[in-house]
């Protein structure tokens, strides 16, 4: 047996070993397996007009996994004793099921229970191995251990969150829009950053991940009643068994809501397809997949508003979700991500225990993904008056942003005079983020969630209001604007498509003129990042 490069477990704190799994526990696996060929590189400069984008047929046939790959699994899996539960060739992967026994026996790996502060899991203990004759085909094996993997990057205003409070300690309780909060809608949030106008995003799909919680369509009419609009057209999506699962109190519902409420509002005639999948690295990987290769809805923009620093993923988790993002650019499909809400360390203290170092936040790490940081907005009337990094507490309310540990420095982000890291040895990667927008919950976004309007902040919203431009941008352009961040730092620098932020902090990095570790080159200025895109 070969060990699979990157399966080394990622470290894994507050976590109590409650001993091995059963051997009888049933699995599903996902294998992940190389391309049938390499990707050409990218057009970095092209505008969209220019581009030549893949089909998701052509990507499949030229791009996807071989039939002789897949069948190299599956006749390992059946030798193993395991079953082929679906082949998808699109993206790569082929599931599998049987025992914990039979998996780890098949996999030359071990597993353990394990009790956190989210309930229990499996965990994987030892690398995974492989066959001779599967080395080099297998690039991941996803599933065997299942430990919640990804966080949702939203906050509660401080209001909100006693509202929460009360409202999970009677569940059964329907609070009135008496209690309407403050906060800014998706309607504002376009008018103030001056998105283009006349569009309403006809004709395009906005994907959503979530990676749990859920929508209530009674609540859905309702806010966007409230805002003179048709409530949007929702369709779930189900991925590795995760399905629309709302529920009292709270969960994860108010990132779902807040999602599909800040992009709807921007964007209200888009389709919308949220993929519910389980948070665990093997639901993030094939949700991702399931949206960038869903040749039924064809989304054109993806907003992911989960995320967790690159030190707790494996190597081979992020190498197969760095790739279906790469697979994203070439189908012509932006990606929007979240860049986390705990300051440039990246680790709320409620989450584990911080290490003491900084981190970029993954997925918006992935140079092939739109990273999204936060600011603090500050209006008068209909016009800004001050708009700075969003820092209201450096540990647990601030913007993420900094240098990435695991990708290396793009050659279009050259010229932007990324920093060292604040780490010892001063490595310079990837700089996160990209573009930044409202984010703080002082100056959040008012929407409803489980029947009570509220106000959220954090870079969760931040990454849906850019997929609602994206779509408008979309809607007008004569094909779709894909992979922004080359233009960005590219042909569009200087073309004040972008507005700086220059002032505030990260806990670790600092703003300034141009391109800074804690907003990126600032924010998007929609009407007129729509003229440059046309020019």
């Amino acid at each position: 047996m070969v060990k699979l490069q990157g399966s080394v477990p990622a470290t894994s704190a507050d976590m109590r070993s409650l001993g091995p799994a059963p051997d009888d526990e049933r699995i599903d696996v996902t294998v992940f397996v190389r391309r049938r060929a390499p990707l050409a590189p990218h057009s970095l400069d092209a505008k969209p007009g220019q581009r030549r984008y893949l089909t998701r047929a052509e990507f499949a046939a030229q791009h996807g996994a071989s039939d002789a790959d897949l069948d190299a699994v599956a006749a390992f899996a059946q030798r193993a004793g395991l079953v082929v539960v679906e082949r998808r060739p699109a993206a790569r992967s082929i599931v599998l099921s049987g025992t914990a026994g039979r998996v780890t026996a098949a996999f030359g790996t071990a597993i353990e229970r394990v009790e956190h502060a989210a309930g229990i899991s499996r965990r994987r203990t030892a690398p995974v191995h492989v066959p001779p004759e599967l080395d080099g085909i297998v690039e991941g094996v996803f599933g065997i251990d299942d430990v919640p993997i990804a966080r949702p990057h939203f906050k509660f205003s401080k209001e909100s969150a006693q509202a929460a409070m009360l409202a999970s300690m009677s569940p059964g309780a329907e609070p009135s829009d008496a209690q309407a909060a403050s906060g800014f809608t998706g309607i504002d949030m376009a008018k103030l950053y001056d998105f283009p106008a006349g569009l309403d995003g006809s004709g395009q799909c906005i994907a959503i991940i979530e990676l749990g919680g859920g929508y209530r369509s009674t609540d859905l009419k309702a806010y966007f009643k409230s805002l003179g609009l048709p409530a949007p057209h929702v369709t779930a999506v189900s991925v590795d068994g995760g399905k629309n699962s709302p529920s009292l109190p709270w969960s994860a519902d108010a990132e779902v809501m807040l999602d599909i409420e800040v992009a709807g509002a921007v964007a209200p005639k888009a389709d919308f397809a949220v993929y519910f999948a389980p948070n665990s690295e093997q639901g993030f990987v094939d949700a991702i997949a399931a949206a960038v290769h869903d040749d039924v809805r064809k989304p054109s923009v993806i907003s992911i508003s989960w995320g967790a620093p690159e030190s707790e993923w494996t190597d081979q988790g992020l190498a197969a979700m760095d790739q279906a993002f790469e697979a994203a650019a070439a189908l012509g499909v932006t990606v929007c991500c979240a860049a986390g809400d705990a300051g440039a360390h990246d680790q709320n203290p409620q989450n584990g225990t911080p290490d003491g170092l900084a981190h970029a936040d993954f997925p918006a790490s992935s140079p092939y993904v739109l990273g999204c940081g936060g600011t603090r907005l500050m209006v008068s009337g209909h016009t800004i008056t001050s708009e700075t990094v969003w820092n209201d507490d450096p540990t647990t309310s601030a913007t993420g942003g900094g240098v990435s540990d695991k990708f290396a420095l793009p050659s279009w982000q050259a010229d932007a005079r990324v920093p060292a890291s604040i780490n010892p040895g001063g490595h310079v990667g990837r700089g996160v983020p990209d573009v930044a927008g409202n984010a703080s919950p002082a100056t959040g976004y008012r929407v409803r969630v489980d029947f009570l309007t509220t106000t959220i902040g954090g870079t969760s919203a931040v990454s849906p209001l850019y997929a609602g431009l994206v779509a408008l941008l979309n809607q007008k352009l004569p094909q779709h604007v894909g992979w922004l961040n080359p233009l960005l730092y590219g042909p569009l620098a200087g073309s004040g498509a972008m507005r700086d932020i220059t002032s505030g902090d990260n806990g670790g990095y600092a703003a300034g003129a141009g391109w800074d570790a804690c907003t990126g080159w600032g924010v998007p200025v929609g009407s007129t990042l729509l003229a440059a895109l046309e020019a």
